[in-house]
């Protein structure tokens, strides 16, 4: 194993181990209050004594972000091949979808309750309107690329509309596909923790509302680097679906790198 390596897979863990250390030394010399700015060694205090309540929160967080990634995730794959099979429905719809996105969540997010109660439908409608967007576009911008000379070979073998999506254009947009699913994972928990605030009675929202409250930062910090966890967490998980399904293409840029050695 090189030292090129060891560096490229240790650079983040000790950029943030040396962030964390700078904190704690800086809360400590300038004594800071904790009420204001916790250190990271009382975050983690607090982390560990409040263990069972937060774990107990964690699962609500999870089963929406996880229902809303699939939900929004889908109707963003039907919205970018629709808008890809129908190129005059694009025309009218494209700009719609970018002004969609311009609407605050946390504003609509009151029109939701309104409309919808304080029910799992809301909380699910708001995650699946932060996580369709990027899918859909990256998706849209997939199916755009495909090289014009692969199309051509399909169409003199007699390929129709049908097969030409299905073998060509959806298999060549799936590295764009999951580089929006990349970020639409991410999103996910930051959507369902917004939801949360919605009136929701359990979830890593609500404990991060209650913490701020009561004035108690630390525990607001638990819930922040909780939900960072989960963020990497469900981003690695997408990385990995990447790998098997996208295999072709990584395969591909090896051997690129290896002829260019």
């Amino acid at each position: 194993m090189s030292k090129q390596f060891i560096w490229k897979k240790g650079a983040p863990f000790f950029l943030l181990l040396f962030l964390l250390v700078v904190w704690e030394v800086i809360t400590r010399v300038m004594k800071v209050e904790s009420w204001l700015l916790p250190s990271p060694s009382a975050i983690l205090k607090e982390g560990i004594a409040d263990f069972d309540r937060v774990f107990e929160q964690l699962g609500s967080t999870v089963q929406l972000a996880v229902i809303g990634l699939i939900i929004g995730s889908l109707i963003g794959i039907l919205i970018a091949a629709m808008l890809h099979l129908f190129p005059k429905v694009k025309d009218a719809v494209y700009p719609l979808l970018i002004l969609s996105q311009n609407v605050p969540i946390i504003v609509l997010a009151p029109l939701l309750v309104i409309w919808f109660g304080f029910g799992i439908l809301p909380k699910i409608i708001v995650i699946t309107l932060v996580c369709f967007f990027p899918v859909a576009v990256a998706a849209l911008d997939g199916f755009r690329q495909t090289p014009y000379e692969l199309k051509h070979y399909f169409h003199m073998m007699g390929a129709g509309k049908k097969e030409l999506f299905w073998k060509l254009e959806l298999p060549h947009a799936l590295p764009f596909l999951f580089s929006g699913l990349k970020i639409s994972a991410t999103y996910s928990v930051m959507g369902a923790v917004i939801s949360e605030w919605l009136g929701a009675k359990e979830g890593i929202g609500v404990y991060m509302t209650l913490a701020s409250s009561s004035f108690r930062t630390d525990r607001v910090f638990v819930a922040i680097f909780i939900i960072m966890a989960l963020s990497l967490l469900f981003f690695s998980c997408i990385t990995l679906l990447e790998r098997y399904f996208v295999s072709w293409k990584r395969k591909e840029n090896n051997n690129y790198d290896t002829r260019n050695e």
